[in-house]
């Protein structure tokens, strides 16, 4: 195994890192092709400079480390915001709108329909007909108020 890393060239990086790019498209995370990407530069460098095998495996093994670092601060930065926050918790898109009760609320439990779907609501008891205000979300049950 020495033998063969002290004789290693540019084309055994970039062998590696077509065998790296090949395993990510059959294990994807991102891991595997950053390396392969490290292989790539260090097979590049050994075009133009000769290095030594040493530094050569702690290049690929730096640059594969810092690309991944790179990559996930990058995907996974604070300024990946959606312009709909609330696209899955269809409930929150309620708050503050209207509707109107169609099960009394009674006990503090009761029903509204929005659209095609009938909500859980709990808040004040309010009979059937009356119009309440969303006011919040707790799970699946809308947190309501009647209007005044």
């Amino acid at each position: 195994m020495l033998e063969f890393a002290q004789k290693l060239d540019w084309w055994h990086w970039w062998i590696a890192a077509a065998v790296l790019a090949a395993a990510e498209t059959f294990v994807p995370g991102a891991i595997a092709i950053w390396f392969a990407a490290a292989a790539v530069v260090v097979g590049a460098l050994l075009l133009i400079v000769p290095v030594p095998w040493q530094l050569q495996l702690v290049l690929f093994g730096a640059l594969g480390v810092a690309a991944i670092f790179l990559w996930r601060r990058y995907r996974f930065q604070d300024g990946n915001e959606s312009d709909q926050p609330a696209l899955n918790q269809r409930g929150v898109q309620y708050i503050g709108q209207e509707f109107t009760l169609v099960e009394a609320l009674a006990g503090g439990n009761g029903k509204i329909q929005v659209g095609d779907t009938v909500w859980l609501v709990h808040g004040a008891d309010a009979p059937a007909g009356a119009r309440v205000r969303v006011t919040g979300v707790n799970g699946a049950i809308l947190l309501v108020q009647p209007n005044a």
